[in-house]
């Protein structure tokens, strides 16, 4: 008798482990499928990626030497495939170099607009800025006051790594439009600034001067060259994926401003 209620118990067991098998297969089954899917997703992306960041590299580095041999429309065309096939580090170098390029050309336009991409995809607050900034420069002619205001007053503040050529590049923009009480607020806060360079607070304290004279045009021709003229360059240039490289306008043999 014994024997006969541990063989039904078995055989309940049996059918328990049977319908649990059958009630979970679906689901493990789907959980591997989701895991398989991934994992080749990843490897897909990763290919992808992969293969995109060599062809960004092999363009960007064509550009280069395109410039160096004065080939300006053969670089730009190198520095357009790898602004839209790479990563975010070697776009942002792709778009700075036709960006300068464009401004050694005359085409403010398209400069500025390459500006405008280098800023939206840069990978650091650098070269972010950087891009930014330059924009606003070149658009210190033609621009309106409040243009230049929303697009320069986010990068005068202090915690910005050009804000102190930002404000530079405000003031004179308050200046050519006229406002002169701003823009000498904004001068004596260069002229004194410990961080700022000795040409931007001596460049500063002219046009105080100027404008306490009632000179306030000789100061726009006094100053103007240099707020419009390309800051420093980022100097910690390492590996476009690093996120901590940067550019000047031209290319990377000429991070000072004017492309080859």
């Amino acid at each position: 008798m014994v024997d006969l209620f541990e063989e039904v118990e078995e055989q309940l067991r049996s059918d328990r482990y049977k319908g649990l098998v059958r009630r979970t297969a679906p689901i493990a089954t789907g959980v591997l499928a989701v895991a398989i899917l991934g994992y080749l997703g990843f490897w897909g992306f990763k290919t992808y990626q992969d293969r995109n960041l060599n062809t960004a590299s092999v363009a960007y580095q064509q550009g280069v030497d395109a410039l160096a041999q004065n080939d300006q429309s053969g670089a730009q065309k190198d520095f357009a495939t790898a602004a839209a096939t790479g990563p975010p580090g070697y776009k942002t170098l792709a778009l700075l170099e036709e960006a300068g390029l464009a401004a050694a050309t005359g085409k403010a336009k398209d400069a500025v607009a390459f500006y405008d991409q280098a800023a939206k995809a840069a990978p650091s607050p650098i070269l972010g800025d950087f891009a930014s900034l330059r924009a606003a420069q070149i658009l210190l002619d033609t621009a309106p006051l409040a243009e230049l205001q929303q697009r320069l007053t986010p990068l005068a503040d202090t915690k910005r790594p050009y804000s102190l050529y930002a404000r530079e590049a405000l003031a004179m923009a308050e200046l050519m439009a006229g406002k002169t009480a701003a823009a000498r607020r904004d001068f004596s806060v260069l002229s004194v600034s410990l961080g700022a360079p000795d040409d931007m607070r001596q460049r500063s304290q002219i046009a105080l001067s100027l404008i306490d004279a009632g000179e306030a045009s000789t100061a726009v021709a006094a100053v103007k060259a240099a707020a419009t003229m390309p800051p420093p360059p980022p100097t910690s240039v390492a590996s476009p994926l690093s996120g901590n490289q940067g550019q000047g306008d031209g290319p990377v043999s000429n991070p000072s401003g004017a492309a080859q």
